[in-house]
């Protein structure tokens, strides 16, 4: 997937992720100008590493959007759902705007189970964070 203009609009994390990828690759030797670029990069990059847009093909994507269609949502709250990748009816609430009025709960339900289907997934932050709260049996 090519970026036409970077500066035209909003970005996928998946687009900013093969972005970072390519510049990456094209950085070669130190240079002062680069180094907080480099940093911000790196940090960045580091980020997504760790979230579903790693996963993402720009055919997915496709796919996510036709798929999404039906729904006449704005373009930012496909990019949110796309980025996010919201697994609860109340991650959903908080990303589409006057969801109530908009959407019927089998509508909500439905676009659920686009993003589950069409979306490839790692393991969910909070999921990790709620191993580490087990208690430990004695």
């Amino acid at each position: 997937m090519e970026v036409v203009n970077h500066n035209a609009g909003m970005l996928s994390n998946y687009e900013v992720y093969t972005l970072l990828q390519e510049a990456q690759a094209k950085i070669k030797g130190p240079n002062r100008r680069l180094e907080n670029l480099a940093t911000i990069a790196y940090e960045t990059n580091k980020y997504l590493t760790d979230t579903s847009c790693t996963l993402q093909t720009p055919q997915i994507i496709k796919d996510f959007l036709t798929a999404l269609h039906p729904f006449k949502l704005t373009r930012a709250e496909k990019l949110q759902l796309l980025n996010l990748r919201p697994t609860t009816a109340v991650e959903i609430h908080s990303i589409i705007e006057e969801c109530e009025e908009r959407l019927s709960e089998d509508q909500v339900d439905e676009v659920m189970k686009i993003v589950g289907d069409v979306l490839p997934g790692v393991a969910v932050e909070g999921e990790r964070e709620g191993d580490e709260c087990k208690e430990e049996e004695p």
